[in-house]
């Protein structure tokens, strides 16, 4: 089992007079960004993930009312053919109940959809921590001694 790499600790940094190879600074400097980095890909994963699920249901919904309108066609059509045919209100009414239920609940899932689709929204966290982390790394803030 090998150990996990720990971020470096206060212990771990070196004071701003001791002297130090730049082996040894470039070692450091190697593992902070590596924590950094690390840091910004978990906050990723997890803002992420909340839009991908928001994105999953939207397209369950937007499934749902698909299928209920082509079934819901069907009825319309059997209904305008029975109407047609016998002109006797009692059995094509009923059939176009039938499709105005199936219509409206496939309006209804239609708007739950859309409602689920549109709490997608961007990693904002990630975006503005990826900006400063870049903003640092081109003009590093120096130490005062």
């Amino acid at each position: 089992m090998t150990a996990q790499p720990q971020p470096p600790t206060a212990t771990a940094i070196r004071p701003a007079g001791a002297d130090a190879s730049i082996g040894d600074l470039a070692k450091d400097a190697s593992t902070h960004l590596s924590t950094i980095i690390r840091g910004e890909v978990e906050l990723a994963k997890a803002e992420v993930g909340a839009s991908v699920k928001n994105a999953g249901t939207g397209a369950v919904m937007f499934g749902v009312a698909a299928v209920l309108l082509i079934f819901s066609l069907t009825f319309g059509l059997v209904s305008l053919a029975e109407g047609l045919t016998s002109l006797g209100l009692w059995r094509w009414l009923s059939y176009l109940i039938v499709f105005l239920v199936l219509v409206l609940l496939a309006a209804i899932f239609g708007y739950l959809g859309l409602r689920k689709v549109k709490r997608i929204k961007a990693p904002e966290r990630t975006i503005a921590t990826g900006r400063e982390t870049a903003a640092y790394l081109k003009h590093p803030i120096s130490p005062t001694t």
